[in-house]
């Protein structure tokens, strides 16, 4: 098995390719191991080496975040044989289960139309872009013109994420969607 990497615009986090599909269908975060417990045997692995402080899976690749202080010289060796091991063992990366799903912030069904908008353009033009850099961008609500967003994977913690939230993010709903007026990260 060889499994690619490829850094992120976050120094703490990489992406690990491992040249197969890691989930079916979505994304998962897990942003301590206590997240991850009966949810995701891989993320567990993961977990299991001392440095990792978060694990994200997308469709094919997993997202490793890393304590600051610690080096990817060190740490990388120890994710690629833990994966390799994991992927040897057969066992599935997921749990299939229930997400929360859960909204930021109680919706108003009138702006139905606005929101399918929104969550149109988040998984046309904007989920694809953020995935290439090892993370995810998820909906979490639109009241009163605002829109919450939660940031995963290499986007969670990342240095430029919230200029990427504001000037990207926020620029393109309010281009498309005139009733965008703000949008907010949230955890």
């Amino acid at each position: 098995m060889f499994i690619e990497t490829e850094p992120t615009p976050n120094p703490d986090t990489l992406k690990f390719l491992p040249g197969r599909v890691v989930m079916e269908r979505g994304s998962a975060n897990f942003p301590d191991a206590e997240s991850a417990v009966g949810a995701s045997p891989l993320a567990e692995a993961m977990f299991a080496l001392s440095a990792v402080r978060g694990v994200f899976l997308g469709y094919d690749f997993i997202t490793i975040t890393k304590d600051t202080g610690e080096n990817w010289d060190s740490l990388k060796p120890a994710v690629l044989a833990a994966l390799m091991q994991f992927y040897a063992s057969g066992i599935p990366a997921f749990i299939e289960h229930a997400s929360s799903g859960e909204n930021a912030v109680d919706e108003d069904e009138a702006d139905a139309d606005i929101i399918d908008q929104i969550k149109t353009l988040l998984d046309e033009k904007v989920r694809p872009a953020v995935a290439g850099d090892g993370g995810d961008i998820v909906y979490r609500g639109f009241k009163e013109g605002v829109v919450y967003l939660q940031m995963q994977g290499a986007c969670a913690g990342c240095p430029s994420s919230t200029l990427t939230l504001k000037h990207g993010i926020e620029n393109l709903l309010k281009y498309y969607v005139p009733e965008v007026t703000d949008v907010r990260a949230v955890e």
